[in-house]
């Protein structure tokens, strides 16, 4: 059995787009040719890849299969084609960057503009995104680098994936000024069983219960919100209290609420997630070491609680 790399990139087009028009769209080809590529990669698998229906097309279980074959071959492509442009200098290249909302406020942002300034003919394509959907776009091979997190360590079912740790930073108590915690050195969690919670996305959502679990009491969340400034609103607005990482609080920091240091309440493991091979193309390389000289001159775990 012989696989033409070209057909399955166009197959990878059309699982994406969710039929074959749209991938006929995307690729500027008529979509009776895509079709006839798809017939022909179908006869070399020697099974059906996708089923089509009026809304689009559906994988089966050999098109799934292939489909993260496909994504592999798409980013060493992509890796190879960065590599190949700056064997020379690193006078060109482009990086697809993922990175979770408060670290692309922060880390990011600065070590983005710290690599303009250094490579000023490197792009840098950043889009926000949750640890679960950037990883899943670096593994897709749509991304060549990811700044995620995880609570316990590196995020989960990283599989292949390469973890590179750039800092672990605290989580705070978020008081209103006049509540009681406000003027305490430390939070005492236990002392919070009958507040009202204010919740973020769901792998914070999940730590703040386990903390809160361990502190014997089961936190009464009333509001849930991924948004760092929202979160910040309603916490100066006296509709509860929250709990929120330094970097967070260090791309916004509210004025009506007071930070209280809660060691109770952990830390959270920030890093770089990409695909093995992926620190030798001289773009991405570039900004992994730019990222890491950010984070060791400014670590997020310092100076976020402050009057």
């Amino acid at each position: 059995m012989e696989l033409d790399p070209r057909r399955l990139l166009i197959f990878r087009r059309v699982a994406r787009e969710g039929s074959i028009t749209g991938a006929a769209r995307a690729l500027g080809w008529t979509q009776p040719a895509v079709s006839q590529h798809l017939a022909h990669l179908e006869r070399d698998a020697g099974t059906r890849l996708l089923l089509r229906g009026p809304g689009g097309v559906r994988l089966t279980q050999a098109g799934s299969t292939l489909l993260a074959r496909a994504d592999a071959v798409a980013g060493e492509l992509h890796a190879a084609r960065e590599e190949l442009a700056s064997l020379t200098t690193l006078g060109t290249g482009r990086v697809r960057l993922r990175a979770f909302p408060s670290a692309a406020a922060t880390l990011v942002s600065d070590a983005v503009a710290a690599l303009g300034e250094r490579h000023p003919a490197v792009e840098v394509a950043l889009v926000a995104a949750e640890p679960p959907e950037a990883t899943a776009a670096v593994r897709a091979g749509d991304a060549d680098l990811a700044v995620v997190f995880g609570y316990d360590g590196p995020p989960p079912a990283l599989g292949q994936l390469r973890w590179h740790e750039l800092d672990r930073e605290p989580v705070h108590l978020v008081v209103h000024p006049e509540h009681p915690s406000a003027g305490a050195r430390r939070g005492d969690l236990a002392r919070l069983a009958d507040e009202r919670w204010i919740a973020g996305c769901v792998r914070c959502r999940e730590h703040l219960v386990d903390c809160c679990t361990a502190a014997g009491f089961a936190p009464l969340i009333t509001h849930e919100t991924d948004d760092y400034v929202v979160v910040q609103n309603l916490v100066a607005r006296g509709l509860g209290v929250t709990a929120l990482p330094a970097s967070a609080l260090t791309a916004y920091r509210h004025p009506g609420v007071v930070l209280v240091d809660a060691p109770a309440l952990g830390s959270r493991h920030v890093g770089l997630v990409h695909r093995p091979g992926a620190e030798t193309v001289p773009a991405t390389a570039a900004l992994i070491r730019e990222l890491g000289r950010v984070s060791r001159r400014t670590p997020r775990s310092r100076g976020a609680v402050a009057p």
